[in-house]
């Protein structure tokens, strides 16, 4: 079955909220086989919402709508949907009750916006919102089904998980679908593309590669589709493929769609390993990136975030004189950091970054971008790369972090 998903809301359309309602329901529908073929974000008004039902009854079996449910005069969908099937608004007793409750173990005021939530359109079902007090509605006319739900994240959610989910299951023949996901490192898309173009070409009609870059990394999806075949059938061919994939592309290969922090975590808890940061332009966005990922203190030991040139000196016991000389961007001191470090912190590996990220403070010699990483190794070689990055403040830091990362994957890479 084919599913299309319209989101309700001026918020989304002007950027004030970000739409994850639509990225969580095409994850989860994709696991009952049905398919996501569009998603809409439409505007608070009644002609946008007619007109977005109205086209997406012309793709899809399921039209799943969130958003414009409160208890505000802008949260017009309920009338709206009422209108649209020609039914009468009427007071949902179990939904009344309910808010009720809420509101008095709150000890707040019931108020007639209040109320009236609990009103639904005659014709459809009532989903229950065990999260808070708009109900969900279920509609079904001329083979199509409508469901209507919260815009709040945990509102939608659990009316999916608790009973959507449940009714669109056992509605038609639904497709076998299935992913699998394999990152690959250090490898340019195009080059990656034509290293596989042998697999690629071959691969059976119901299984499709997509490629989903991201800096130095590509994801590698192989994605099976089919009416004909199971889920099993499905995934056997699509992991013999990765295997193929993987003699092809070497040892730059690791397991699911990992971020360059998780990997290196891997490794360094493979090998029993440690590691530890210093920053400067970065302001601690790499120990960001490495403790985001869960179990990340069985390597990572800590940070030390030496952003002026007086906590260079006092922290990380860089030499005035040097940062005098040559300035805190510069190899020398990137080279120190890490070295200084690497042993105050007693790790194996410690990263360092010193740099401009701008928009201001660029020179012509040191320009907005320019980013020195350091390395320190269990050997006690220090590894400094000199990056000129381009984009914006934040685009930079990330880069930073990003190349710093990898240059910890290819550094425990080479000592195996």
């Amino acid at each position: 079955m084919l599913a299309e998903i319209i989101t309700i809301g001026d918020e989304i359309l002007i950027g004030q909220t970000v739409d994850t309602n639509s990225a969580w329901l095409g994850e989860h529908l994709n696991t009952y086989g049905i398919e996501v073929i569009q998603i809409t974000s439409i505007n608070d008004k009644k002609e946008s919402i007619v007109a977005a039902i109205k086209s997406a009854e012309n793709r899809a079996d399921i039209i799943l709508i969130t958003g414009g449910l409160g208890p505000t005069k802008d949260d017009i969908t309920k009338k709206v949907l009422a209108d649209y099937f020609g039914a009468s608004l009427i007071m949902h007793e179990g939904t009344l009750q309910r808010i009720k409750h809420i509101f008095e173990s709150r000890g707040r005021s019931l108020i007639q916006a209040n109320i009236d939530q609990a009103l639904v359109p005659d014709s459809c079902e009532v989903i229950p919102n065990t999260k808070g007090t708009a109900p969900g509605m279920y509609f079904e006319k001329n083979g199509k089904i409508y469901v209507s739900m919260p815009g709040v994240p945990y509102e939608m959610k659990a009316m999916m998980e608790n009973v959507v989910f449940e009714k669109l299951n056992k509605q038609g023949d639904n497709y076998a679908i299935v992913h699998k996901t394999i990152t690959v490192v250090g490898v340019p898309e195009s080059h990656l593309a034509q290293i596989i173009e042998s697999v690629e070409d071959r691969l059976p009609s119901d299984i499709k590669l997509a490629y989903l870059p991201h800096l130095n990394l590509v994801r590698l999806r192989l994605s099976g589709k089919s009416i004909l075949r199971s889920e099993v059938e499905l995934m056997t061919d699509i992991d013999t493929n990765f295997e193929k994939i993987k003699e092809l592309i070497g040892n730059v290969w690791f397991k699911g769609d990992q971020g360059i922090a998780e990997i290196i975590g891997t490794m360094l808890k493979a090998n029993k390993q440690t590691i530890g940061t210093i920053e400067s332009c970065s302001g601690g966005f790499v120990a960001h990136s490495i403790t985001a990922n869960a179990g990340s203190s069985a390597y990572y030991k800590g940070s030390l975030l030496t952003y002026a040139y007086e906590t260079k000196v006092r922290l990380a016991d860089i030499n005035q004189d040097v940062l005098n000389n040559v300035g805190a961007v510069s190899e020398e001191v990137c080279e120190a950091m890490a070295k200084n470090a690497k042993q105050k912190l007693d790790v194996d590996y410690c990263i360092s970054t010193t740099g401009i990220a701008g928009p201001d403070g660029g020179t012509a010699d040191k320009p907005v971008g320019l980013v020195y990483i350091g390395l320190a190794k269990p050997d006690g070689s220090v590894e400094v790369k000199k990056c000129e990055f381009h984009g914006t403040r934040l685009q930079i830091i990330e880069r930073t972090a990003y190349t710093s990362l990898d240059m910890v994957r290819q550094a425990i890479d080479a000592a195996r």
